[in-house]
Formats: C-alpha cells, structure tokens, sequence
C-alpha cells in the first residue's frame, strides 16, 4: 500500500502471512515495537479483503504471551494479586475472590480442565476490567493415591514425580492464555502448607471434634493397607494386589462434623440466590436429616427365650407398623456379628458380601432368633401381631442408617417389597394403608394381596381393618396415636436422625499430610507441640518403595520412634495420614495469606470466596467439608471477633458456586458388538458420513464421558496447538452452557474461527475509515468507559449510525449483566458478540465517533474470553487514531486490560429518542412464502433497557431473536397499517381466520399461516 504525503505523520499496520506486525513510519516517527518489522507490499488497492492474509491465531498468541511475560514486572501490583494498570488506587478498589478448583497434578491437562479455568480467567479478566481488585489464584491438590502408586509402579520419591508434573501442568495452564496470581502459588505437599494442616487438625483435637474411633474398612491383607469402596472390583478383589479384601474393625481417625450437622443445613438457606438448586439438594440430601420414631423391636434367641435383646429402629412410616414381616439387620449389627460366632454359613456370607453390587437384596436369615412386634404391648386383639417376625442380616442395611436396623414393610416399601419376596417367597403381602378411606364402618377386607399381584403402595392414604382401633385414620393421625401409645409403654418415642456420619480423615498410606499426634503408654495420645510443627514425612528409599507392601511410615523407624512430649519417654508416631479432602477443605483461605509462616492466615484477610469454580462431582463431600472447617474456623481465633462484619449473613466459604457440566467426547464403536473403536479405526474422510476403515460400515456415533477405554479423550493442548488458545476457549464456553454437558466436538470450532476472522475484517476496515477520516483520540482517553462520551443524537444521525448505537448499546447491557449476574450464560455472551459482529459487519457506521466507540466496545466485551486476539486487534484500531507525541512513546500499549469494561452507550430517555426514530425491515411469509416486506418503526422493548436486559436463567443461542409479547404485538399492528399487509393479511386472506402468527429474528421475519 502506497502512502499520500497526508498520511505520512500516520503509521499504517499492516499482518504479515506469519501474523506479525508491520509498520511503515513517517520520517519523524520512531519505531517502537519489539517484533520485527516488515512491510507488507500489496497490490496498489487499499481494501483490507486485498492487504489482508489469513488469521494467524498461533503466531498472535505466542506473541502476546511473551509481551505479557516480558512486562508483567512494569505491571502496577494490586493488594492481593496482579494489577490491570488501572490509575485508581488499589486502597480504593473493591475486592472479589474468583477462584477454580485445583486440580491434582496428574501432568496432564484434560477438557475438563480446560472448561473450568477458562470460565474462572473469563470471570477474573471481566471484574479486574470492572474495577475490582481480583484475586484469582492457583495451586495443586497434591496428595494423594495416584502419586504414590506412580511412585511404587517407578521406584521414585512421590515429591519428585509430583514436582514434574506441576511444571509440565503450570505451563500447558499458561498455554490456554490463562491469567493467574502465580505469586500464590502452593502445593498440598510442601511442608509450608501442611504445617498448618496439622494445626487445624490440633485446634479440632483440642475441641473435642477430631478424635480415634474403631471403624469397618475394607482391608487388603497382601498390601497391607486400607481400601477405598472404589478399589475393590465387583467380585470383592483389590485392583492393586489381586488380593481377596476383607473386611475389619481398625481404629481410625475422625472428624465430628455432626456438632455442625444443624448449621451446615440451616446455612443452605443463606446460599439460595448463589448455588444451583440440584447442588443444594444434593447437600440437604446428604445431610439427610429426618423426622419420625424410634421403635424397640424384642430380639429372643430360641435357645434362651429369657434373655431378650432390644433392637432399636428408626422409621418415618410408624403408620405402617401393622404391615411389618420381618427385620433386618446391618452386617455389622451387634446382634449379626455375635450370631456370626456360632454359625459358619452367616460367616461366609459376611465374608462374601463385600463383592455383592450396591442394589443386592441378598440376605440371610438368622436361623437362632426372631423377633416379636412392639404393637403386641397395646393391641391385643389382632391374632397377626403374634406372629414371630424372623431376622435377616441385609447388606441394604447400613450401619449409618438409624441404628443399623429396618423393619421391613414389603406392601409400602419397594426396596422392602423386592428383598422379601426374594428371601421369604410370600404367597400374600399385608396392604395397610390405602389411597382412599374405606367406607362404612365396618369392613370384610383382608387386607392382604396375592404376592404376585402385589404392588407396593408407598405414599401416605388410610389405616385399613387390620390396624384395629387405627383403622380408617389419615397416615399422618395414625402415626401421631402410635407414637404416643408406644412412648406410653416404653416402646417407642419421636426422633429424629441423619445420614451425615462423622468424617474418617485416617488414611494408612505415605503420600498424604502426616496425623500431628504421638502415642505414649504412659500418657495415652498426645498432640504434638506447635512449635514442633511440621511433622514432616520421612523420605522413603527407592528401592523400598519397589515392590514393597504395606504403609511406609511404620517402617520408617527413626522417625516412626521418637519421645512423648508429655513424660519425655519413649513413644511412637500416629502413622496415618489425612484424607487428601482435608487439604481442599481450607486451602481457598491459605490463598489469602500464602507467606505466612506462623498462622494458616491472618485474621486480618480472612474472607470468603465470591464465585467459586468446579465440577458437579464436587458437589457433595469436597462443598460440605469445606463448610464444615470454615464454620469451625469462623468459631477461632482465626477470624475477626466480629465475624458478621466479614461474612455474609452465615459463616459460608463460598458465595457462588458456578458448578459446570461434564464434556464428553464423541465416541464410535463397531455396530454388531458394541466395541468401542479407536480413532485410527475410522475413516472420517467425509465427516458426514464415517466409515469403518476397511468396510462399508457406518460406525455407531455417541458422545460420552472420556475415558481412555472409549477412545474419545482429547488433549486440550493439541487443540491450542492447532486452532489457537482464543478459538479454542471460545468454543468451549459457546458449545454449551456452563452447567450442561458439553459435547465436544472439534469440527465446529470452524465457526469460531471464521467469527474471528469477520471481526478482524471490520477493524481494519474501521481503521482504515477513521484513517481516512483524520480520527484522532487523545490517549488518556481510553481510561473512560467509552469514548467519546456523548454522541450526536440529532436528526441528522443516520438509520446506520442508530443501529449500530443501539446494538451496541444492548450488546453491553446484554454480556455484563449475564457474566455479573448468570455466568451459567457464558454461551449467550459468544452468541451475544457474533450477533454484533455481524451487524457491524453488514454496515459500518458513518460518523467516526460512533464507528470507533462501536467497534471498541466490541473488542472490550470479547477480551475476557479471547485475550490475545482482542489485544492484537486493539492494538491495529489505535496505532492508526493516537497522536504523534503519544505514539514515540508507544510500545505495545495500550493494552485493552488497560482500559475499564464498557458501560451502556446510552440513557434510557437516548436509547428510547433512537428507537423512536429508527425503523426496521420485515419480511412477510404467508404459509411458508415470502410475499412481502415492510418498513415498519422499531419499538423499544424493555429487554433494550440495561436495568432488565436479560433474565437470569441461561439462554440458547436464538434466544435474542425471540420478541415479547408487547413486541409480538406491535409488530403485527404495525403490518397491517401499512398497504402490503392489508392486500395480503386481509384482502387476499382473511385475517380472522389465521391459525398462527410467529414473529422471529427480533421482527425481521414474520409467518402467518392460515
């Protein structure tokens, strides 16, 4: 491109077909930028379709990813982490804490990852550009058993093979063009991090809420060490040894979370308007509080009818006593185990019930005893509670349900329906409850079905006649008569009880935060002193580590042995490590105060999180023992004595939980046997239509979860590599939105690459129109939220120039209140950008001010989301629009995170002057064709308005196009005023008689079937 002598005091931007910049000076114009300079010599036309090559998005990130390293130190530093430049004072901006779960170092990034720091750097990038000091920090959940299985399978120190993987994971995260404050760096694994691990678990000690208690594990008699459910296969083996795993009593470590079990419920209320519904549900679900009754049950053994054992149970159904058959017991039941010492056969089944599948309804009878119902102690006049109720040793039954004991109640209970038929092969099941009352007062009912007729009915209804004086009474009054008759006679009383057990943290295993305590003969457990901390591991050799069984830390003798801090004698270590859960249960707060080497923090930073990042996994265990330890801290020293000033409302560490959905890959697998197919396997020449290399047959298409035995994983890095980390992050949060299953699929980022490449089109071709205009914005400009910040609203603006106003207007209003207020909506904010891309696209505005306003925003808004490219191409919108001065001293700035997030363009009283005076085109169709189109005026909606630009529910992609009500209706009435309409809605055809109406596109299409 040639330059007039007009221009020469202006330096022209041109790309190169690597993606470098190039630039030609005037003669009193300094070159400024680090890369290399070249001149781009096209033909003599100055259209950008000529001058431009293809998108390089590789070469734009690599470039802007060393500019980044190279002046991050120059970078003004916020209070808690990396600052954006902003000129405010940093005592003077708001704080807000995003934060993404940590990952395990496992070396390797996956989609999910991927997901899950992409929308945290969005979050991070957009409230830093609102003017927040931003916290959004990262380290590794590093404990744990895949390290130290890695560390046996190699023969390698865990520490080692764990330092590697950070730094192969820390530089794939940086890959992604992710932003975090690395300078709050940690992992579980340094002693300066578990050091305060081992202080939180001796505060709770010292309160009585972490404590030694015998508990029934799943034990691997080969290895030596305890298993978690997960690790014994379905015939009951361990997947490391191969060994038969048993079950036994072993003393383990606990933490009482049930002191917390009301708050941490009531609390949930206080999370209502920050956390999804389902993982609300999931919590209360787990908390599992419910109300009913307690009821004894007289356990006699046929050898010794004298001697009568109460069996407690817990029931919410005491409306349902009369329909009881049997009891069952928890394999672990006092009353099981003591009958296990006679009876061989109860021994076995014990033995092989550990292989038995979640859903089993085995059972076995326990041959000796039976049990008599409680009701036999108020009614005496119904022959069927005399009946000996046998006893059932039941693997459905869980020591953590009630007492460990149910009574069965197969006509209203499925899962007891199910286990009884199974085990007792009944020809009639009692029905004691019905849907509706029976009438008269009297009745020949049996109150019995045929059982293989019988359905159990489980909801609440009426008594029948088998229930004496109950008969005919509501579920609910007749559970509040037996209750009160049986607590009259000391068999039964109202309770209440929970699933939430105590949390076992012990874990018999080397890789993990080493238990503070020390056991002595003399002085029993004793904590060790705070001043000793850490109580760091051993290092274990090698060659130990090869092949050996068992627990490392109790053959490590010279630190296994040491003296009782008490007495000063001999003692020995607690060899259990913790739970790797306890990490994750405080490490958000240690990211407030990294460095700090005598406290886990500073009471001074203690806060909680303002949006936190995981996936919906997490939901249950990891969410509620980190509220659990927070509410526990909130109580100590730890905290402000004034906590309500610190929280909100109830000590809770996280105020919004953004909980994403999963991503599955798409997977083929051999129709005829379900076989899942490598990729090498298929043949996807034609991506339409795949084939099975070798044959003519097309392969089953499904997406699933990744896993390595379907072949369908995808390695986020080489999607980087290949489209580039912008188009990649922009696919991913537009493929679907964030609480959804994602279904990867790596065709489709086409689109976004070719949105990129649109985008780019219309900043050159606005520079080059601004050029040509003599456009000239004073730098310190850009420090306001848009420039200029009033625009000529006369009537001499055009139609174009309203448009574009309007729709960037709405498009601001749009994307911030859905990244502020429904970040589940990540999808709409792309589909949000491409719609003002294409209206920017099709007609530039013609005044300057607009036109550069217009197309600033727009890069502004995308700059969360593709940081390198947004930066590439505001770089190319003002090298040309800075003055001379400003520019000799320019060197890769201004940087767009520079510069504020932009606020609405317009007031309400503008956006409605604008909307008054605009129109829009629509077009016609009459039963499926098109057979008009009109000019009609626009109405300003109240979706136009910024304080309601979109609700907060997530929206798909067409969702802009749909209208209002008001809209739908204005937009009709405005047809048939105009003279098309009326030919052909009411002369042509009869405009009573129309059977549908739909207005789409925002008004720009219209269907009327008759």
């Amino acid at each position: 491109m040639f330059l007039s002598s007009t221009r020469l005091q202006l330096t022209i931007l041109l790309w190169t077909t690597a993606g470098q910049i190039v630039v030609k000076n005037g003669h009193r114009s300094r070159h400024a930028f680090s890369t290399r300079l070249n001149l781009w010599r096209s033909a003599s036309t100055s259209s950008p379709e000529a001058i431009t090559p293809k998108l390089d998005s590789i070469t734009i990130k690599r470039k802007w990813r060393e500019r980044c390293q190279a002046e991050s130190p120059a970078v003004a530093k916020s209070t808690w982490g990396p600052g954006t430049g902003l000129k405010l004072d940093m005592k003077d901006r708001p704080k807000f804490y995003v934060l993404s779960m940590f990952p395990y170092p496992s070396g390797t990034l996956h989609m999910g990852h991927l997901r899950v720091y992409t929308i945290s750097d969005v979050l991070a990038r957009f409230y830093r550009m609102r003017g927040f000091d931003v916290l959004h920090p990262m380290g590794w959940d590093a404990f744990g058993l895949p390290a130290e299985n890695a560390a046996i399978d190699r023969g390698i120190d865990p520490t080692e093979w764990t330092k590697n993987n950070i730094a192969r994971m820390k530089e794939q995260l940086r890959s992604i063009g992710t932003e975090f404050d690395w300078d709050k760096e940690f992992a579980t694994c340094s002693t300066a991090f578990y050091k305060h691990t081992q202080r939180i678990f001796l505060m709770l000690y010292e309160r009585g809420l972490a404590y030694q208690s015998e508990a029934l594990v799943n034990y691997d008699p080969v290895d030596r060490t305890v298993l978690a459910n997960e690790q014994v296969d379905a015939n009951g083996f361990s997947w490391r040894s191969g060994a038969k795993v048993e079950q036994i009593q072993l003393r383990q470590w606990f933490f009482r979370i049930t002191a917390y079990q009301d708050e941490l419920l009531k609390d949930l209320d206080s999370l209502v308007n920050g956390w999804p519904e389902r993982v609300l549900s999931m919590q209360k679900n787990w908390l599992g509080k419910s109300t009913g009754a307690k009821i004894l049950f007289s356990v006699i053994a046929a050898d010794q009818p004298d001697q009568i054992i109460d069996v407690e149970v817990f029931s919410t159904r005491p409306d349902t006593l009369y329909g009881v058959e049997y009891l069952a017991l928890s394999l672990d039941h006092p009353v099981v185990l003591t009958a296990a010492k006679k009876d061989e056969s109860l021994r076995k089944f014990l033995d092989e019930a550990s292989s038995f599948p979640p859903d089993s309804k085995a059972g076995y009878r326990l041959s000796n005893l039976h049990a008599t119902h409680p009701l036999q102690h108020i009614d005496k006049e119904s022959p069927h509670l005399s009946r000996e109720l046998p006893i059932f040793a039941a693997p459905y039954v869980l020591s953590g349900c009630g007492k460990g004991a149910v009574m069965g109640v197969p006509g209203h209970d499925s899962r007891d329906f199910a286990f009884y038929k199974l085990n007792m092969r009944p020809n009639f099941i009692s029905m004691v409850i019905t849907p509706e009352p029976a009438l008269g007062s009297t009745s020949d009912e049996k109150g019995v079905v045929g059982a293989d007729d019988a359905k159990p009915f489980t909801g609440e209804g009426f008594l029948t006649s088998r229930c004496w004086k109950y008969w005919g009474l509501s579920s609910q009054e007749a559970a509040k008569q037996i209750v009160s008759d049986l607590k009259r006679v000391g068999r039964g009383d109202y309770a209440e009880t929970w699933r939430l057990r105590d949390w076992l943290i012990s874990r018999q295993r080397h890789w993990g935060t080493p238990i503070p305590i020390i056991h002595c003969k003399s002085c029993g457990p004793v904590p060790v002193p705070t001043d000793q901390l850490p109580v760091t591991l051993p290092k274990v050799d090698a060659h130990w580590l090869k092949g050996k069984k068992g627990n490392p830390l109790e053959c490590s003798e010279e630190w296994l042995y040491t003296k009782c801090p008490n007495c000063g004698g001999p003692a020995k270590r607690d060899t259990d490590t913790m739970d790797t859960f306890v990490d994750s249960s405080w490490y958000y707060l240690r990211f407030l105060d990294p460095t700090n080497e005598d406290l886990p923090f500073s009471p001074a930073v203690a806060r909680p999180v303002d949006v936190y990042i995981g996936g919906v996994e997490h939901a249950i265990l990891h969410l509620l023992y980190a509220r659990f330890i927070y509410k526990f801290l909130a109580e100590t020293e730890l905290f402000p004595e004034n906590v309500s000033t610190h929280l909100a409302e109830a000590p809770e560490p996280f105020r919004t939980l953004l909980s994403q959905g999963m991503v599955h890959g798409k997977t083929h697998s051999e129709p005829s046997t379900g076989r899942f197919l490598l990729p090498s396997e298929v043949d996807v020449t034609d991506p339409n239509n795949p084939l099975i290399k070798g044959t003519q047959i097309t392969p089953n298409i499904s997406f699933e979860k990744m896993s390595k035995s379907k072949h369908n994983g995808v390695d986020p890095t080489s999607c980087v590599l290949k489209y580039g980390a912008d188009a990649t992050r922009a696919h991913i949060l537009f493929a679907a939105p964030v609480g959804e299953v994602l279904e990867w699929d790596e065709a489709k980022i086409v689109g976004i690459q070719r949105w990129f490449s649109r985008l780019r089109k219309v900043v050159l071709e606005t520079r080059q129109r601004l050029s040509d205009a003599s456009f000239a914005l004073p730098a310190d400009s850009l420090g306001s939220a848009h420039v200029p910040s009033v625009f000529p609203l006369d009537t001499q603006l055009s139609d174009i120039d309203a448009d574009a106003i309007l729709s960037t207007h709405k498009i601001i209003c749009y994307v911030t209140q859905c990244i502020e207020d429904n970040p589940y909506g990540l999808n709409s904010v792309i589909s949000d950008l491409m719609k003002l891309t294409n209206a920017l696209s099709s007609s530039l505005p013609k005044s300057p001010v607009i036109l550069y306003s217009c197309v600033s925003a727009l890069l502004r808004l995308l700059s969360p989301i593709a940081p390198a490219l947004a930066s590439e191409l505001w770089e190319v919108l003002h090298q040309e629009i800075l003055s001379n001065t400003e520019l000799q001293n320019f060197s890769g700035n201004p940087s767009i995170f520079s510069v504020p997030w932009p606020t609405p363009l317009l007031t309400d009283s503008e956006a409605k002057t604008l909307s008054a005076r605009g129109c829009q085109t629509t077009a016609v169709q009459v039963n499926g064709k098109l057979r008009f189109t009109v000019t009609i005026p626009r109405l300003l909606s109240n979706s136009e308005k910024p304080a309601s630009a979109s609700d907060t529910l997530p929206r798909n992609h067409a969702e802009h196009d749909a209208v209002t009500e008001a809209e739908h209706d204005w937009i009709i009435s405005q047809i048939l005023k105009t003279e098309k309409g009326q030919l052909w809605l009411t002369k042509r055809n009869d405009w009573r008689k129309r059977r549908r109406v739909v207005v789409v596109k925002g008004g720009k299409l219209v269907n009327v079937v008759f």
